[in-house]
């Protein structure tokens, strides 16, 4: 058995450094969309078929068009696909339909541990996404939608791990003992083939270990700041980030960030509800 898992292991490392992770057939659609998304040639007609076809992803397109972060004001009520594509942009679909990718890569998971696991780092990701927006726009300062589509991906490798652990018994309990660089493995990986713009891509890959500057700028402080004060945490062992006594003293007493902490704005909440349903 522990040769099958060592073996499940250096398979998994194998497809990842040939960039040949495998997707379960259910994230077709929504991979084909994020993927026509993420080409600048792509067409309108082709976007609004993909999308068509994948009514679970219309639907969160429809709601998200019609939340507070889109519909401001006296806004008509969008009621269509078409509709909701004009008013969200190519962008924040591409955010829409790589969390589709994502979380339906983990909707096949037998092992009850395992299925928990998953549920908490993608419910975990969805509140770094939203409150990553809100701290983008108020603090850091950095594109809003960038920070979304960061926070959707940052523990792409994780949730990845988990559906593939879920297929051998005992590889979990391997992993427990090498996780930080064989996620980092798997999340370059990942996220090359999802075509994960290079600015996200790097910004993921520097969160472990590293520490909040202040004043905190830029991609990965945003992410770090959304980490820190996310109600869902993480369930997987990784590096932690660091913290010394300054930076402590802003996360427990900027008045910002205890706003957001305890009171999301509409936008993180409507964003989550969108994201987990």
């Amino acid at each position: 058995m522990q040769a099958d898992i060592v073996n499940s292991l250096s398979q998994l490392l194998a497809r990842a450094h040939s960039e040949t992770l495998a997707f379960p057939t259910n994230v077709n659609t929504a991979l084909r969309l994020q993927q026509e998304l993420g080409n600048p040639d792509c067409h309108a007609a082709d976007i609004h078929r993909l999308l068509l076809s994948e009514p679970g992803l219309s639907a969160r397109a429809v709601s998200l068009a019609n939340s507070v972060m889109f519909a401001h004001g006296h806004t008509p009520t969008v009621t269509s696909v078409r509709a909701a594509v004009e008013r969200l942009g190519y962008r924040n679909l591409l955010s829409l339909a790589t969390a589709a990718v994502i979380r339906q890569m983990n909707t096949g998971i037998k092992d009850a541990a395992l299925r928990a696991k998953a549920a908490q780092l993608w419910a975990h990701s969805v509140h770094v996404a939203a409150l990553a927006h809100e701290i983008a726009r108020t603090m850091t300062h950095v594109d809003p939608d960038t920070a979304v589509f960061a926070g959707i991906v940052h523990e792409v490798g994780g949730l990845y791990l988990l559906a593939e652990a879920d297929k051998t018994p005992g590889l979990y309990q391997q992993l427990e003992t090498q996780m930080a660089p064989v996620l980092e493995i798997v999340g370059r990986a990942l996220m090359r083939q999802l075509i994960v713009p290079g600015q996200v891509a790097d910004a993921v890959v520097t969160l472990p270990g590293a520490t909040v500057l202040l004043p905190p700028a830029g991609l990965r402080d945003t992410l770090l700041l959304a980490k820190a004060i996310a109600p869902v945490a993480s369930p997987l062992p990784q590096m932690p980030s660091a913290v010394n006594e300054r930076l402590q003293q802003f996360l427990d007493q900027d008045p910002m960030l205890q706003e957001l902490r305890n009171n999301p704005a509409a936008e993180a909440k409507e964003l989550i509800a969108v994201l987990l349903a």
